[in-house]
């Protein structure tokens, strides 16, 4: 299986506020072979609720470690083409569908690979579903 990875739902299976059925079913089918796609964003979007959890006192800094350790277990793959076309692709998606460009990167990626989108985002999966792009939590 390959599809592309949003945030919500690789923090839904960390943070412990944050659960959520649909994403654990997706974690719990997903075959060991498969890819997960994500664009760069998605480290500094990771990055970024990490700390915010931690300032938050969601989550102690070990526990912050500990995440990014599980995370570098799965099989995961950035996606670093950031070239003029993509940036333009992204534009598009994102006003096409009235997303930010965060969320257009996400869909855009799936668009561009042929591949499902795993999101928690209900905008997100609107506006894929729209596209034609396939959701993977549900």
């Amino acid at each position: 299986m390959e599809g592309v990875l949003d945030c919500s739902v690789a923090l839904a299976w960390v943070l412990p506020d944050e659960t959520s059925v649909r994403a654990e079913r997706f974690l719990a089918r997903f075959p060991p072979e498969s890819i997960l796609w994500v664009p760069a964003l998605w480290w500094y979007e990771i990055s970024n609720a990490l700390m915010m959890a931690q300032r938050r006192h969601r989550l102690a800094e070990s526990e912050s470690r500990r995440i990014v350790e599980i995370y570098s277990t799965l099989p995961i793959k950035t996606d670093a083409d950031l070239s003029l076309d993509v940036v333009r692709r992204i534009q598009a998606v994102a006003q096409e569908y009235s997303l930010s460009a965060y969320d257009a990167a996400y869909l855009e990626l799936a668009q561009r690979r042929g591949v499902g989108l795993a999101t928690l985002d209900r905008r997100l999966a609107v506006a894929s579903r729209k596209a034609g792009i396939k959701i993977l939590t549900a």
